[in-house]
C-alpha cells in the first residue's frame, strides 16, 4: 500500500459498505420498491459476520424471494413498496404482507446491533466481545416472535460472535484495520436502514397489519 504525506489512498479506504451495488432508499417519502430490493442484495454483506447471523440471513432471502415474486407480477401498480402491500391486503393476500414484517424485524435486528457497535465505538470503549451486542439486538428485536426453540438456537449460534478485531478487519475488505473507515461507512449504512425499518413499522400499526405469532 503507498502512502502519500501520510494520507491513505481511497482505494485502501473501501469498507464491505462502501463498495455495495445499492443503499437504502431515503424513508422520507414512500419507499420504492425496486431501490429498496436493490439494497437488499447486500443481505451477502451480513454472511461476512459468520455463523451467528446464518438464521436471520436465511430467513432474508426467503422472504426476499416472496416479495419479489409479487413485485414482478405487477411493476407499475407496485412501483411503491407500501401500495404493494395495500393491494394485497385489498384482494385477501397476506405472503408478502408477511414477508415484509418479518424482513423487517431482521433488518431491525441488524440495525440495533450496528447501533450498538457504533455507540460503543464513538465512546471509546471499543469493546472486544461483541456478543453482548449480538444479544441485546436480538432480546430488544427478534426474542419476542420467537418461541422457545428459536432463542435456544440464538443461544447456541451467538457463541459465534466474531470479536471486534476480526469485526473491522473483515468489513475492512482484509485490506487495512481503520475502526474510522468501516464506523464512519457503517454509520452512514444504517442510518437509511433505520429509517425504512421505522418508516415500515409505522406503517403496519397505521393499517394494523402487524402479527404478535410466535414462530
Amino acid at each position: 500500500m503507498s502512502v502519500v504525506n501520510g494520507a491513505i489512498p481511497s482505494e485502501e479506504r473501501k469498507t464491505a459498505f462502501s463498495v455495495l451495488p445499492a443503499q437504502f432508499p431515503n424513508a422520507d417519502e414512500k419507499i420504492k420498491t425496486k431501490d429498496f430490493f436493490g439494497s437488499l442484495f447486500s443481505c451477502s454483506l451480513f454472511k461476512k459476520f459468520g455463523k451467528v447471523f446464518s438464521p436471520v440471513t436465511y430467513d432474508m432471502k426467503g422472504n426476499i424471494k416472496k416479495l419479489t415474486s409479487k413485485y414482478e407480477e405487477d411493476r407499475e401498480k407496485h412501483e411503491y413498496l407500501e401500495d404493494m402491500i395495500l393491494r394485497e391486503q385489498e384482494l385477501g393476500g397476506i405472503i408478502a404482507t408477511d414477508a415484509l414484517m418479518w424482513l423487517r424485524r431482521a433488518l431491525d435486528f441488524l440495525s440495533t446491533f450496528f447501533q450498538s457497535v457504533i455507540e460503543d465505538t464513538n465512546s471509546e470503549r471499543c469493546s472486544l466481545d461483541l456478543t453482548p451486542f449480538i444479544k441485546g439486538a436480538y432480546s430488544g428485536t427478534l426474542e419476542e416472535y420467537h418461541g422457545w426453540l428459536g432463542t435456544q438456537l440464538f443461544n447456541v449460534l451467538s457463541r459465534f460472535a466474531p470479536n471486534r478485531r476480526h469485526l473491522i478487519y473483515t468489513l475492512a475488505l482484509e485490506k487495512h484495520n481503520r475502526d474510522a473507515d468501516v464506523i464512519k461507512d457503517m454509520e452512514a449504512y444504517n442510518e437509511k436502514m433505520e429509517g425504512c425499518v421505522r418508516k415500515l413499522c409505522q406503517f403496519y400499526k397505521d393499517h394494523e397489519l402487524e402479527s404478535y405469532a410466535t414462530v
